[in-house]
């Protein structure tokens, strides 16, 4: 039985990443990459790039599920715009979670959500939409993270925290248990 078909939005370097997880997992066909008009037709890591932001209702036709592969340091509002456009236009918007990553069946991941490798989601957390929790990061238990956050390399987020929405935790930043978060965390720094 073929794969179901899934489109990458967003050709940078966070795109190499995703890729990689995408292949590992294995559930996935990747259809192509969505990037600027001017790399329509060059390669992403073998992967055709098919269209721009402006193809993306014709590329439904051809592919029902997307994913936004454009990654999260300065600002996320090109990434939540993208994500809102494609879920918009009736993409499927699938959580993609890394087999090197363990994910608790009891904590529960939003659409679009990628877990990257060896990251650790613990019993009854909640992360929402079009999050990234990227390699080595931690999120314990009864943590919630709030939609388009971006959980930097090895962030380690304790038991009972609260990430709000659109926020940044830089890489190796702990953020103690029971915090509330709600704008962006210094890589490298303790956040009480």
């Amino acid at each position: 039985m073929p794969k179901p078909k899934i489109l990458l939005i967003g050709g940078g370097g966070h795109c190499h990443s995703v890729i990689d997880v995408i292949e590992q997992q294995g559930a996935y066909e990747i259809y192509g990459v969505v990037d600027v008009p001017e790399k329509v037709g060059s390669q992403v890591l073998g992967y055709q790039v098919v269209g721009s932001d402006d193809d993306l209702p014709e590329l439904l036709q051809h592919c029902p599920n997307a994913i936004i592969t454009l990654g999260q340091i300065k600002s996320n509002a090109l990434r939540v715009k993208l994500f809102a456009a494609a879920k918009q236009i009736g993409f499927a918007l699938p959580a993609i979670i890394s087999p090197l990553a363990y994910v608790s069946p009891h904590a529960q991941i939003g659409a679009g959500t990628v877990v990257m490798h060896q990251a650790l989601v613990n019993a009854n957390a909640a992360i929402g939409e079009n999050c990234i929790i990227n390699t080595k990061a931690l999120i314990e238990h009864d943590a919630t993270i709030g939609n388009h956050c971006h959980i930097a390399t090895a962030a380690v987020i304790n038991g009972g925290v609260v990430v709000g929405e659109n926020t940044f935790v830089g890489s190796n930043s702990v953020v103690v248990q029971e915090a509330q978060v709600t704008n962006f965390v210094k890589a490298g720094s303790l956040y009480k």
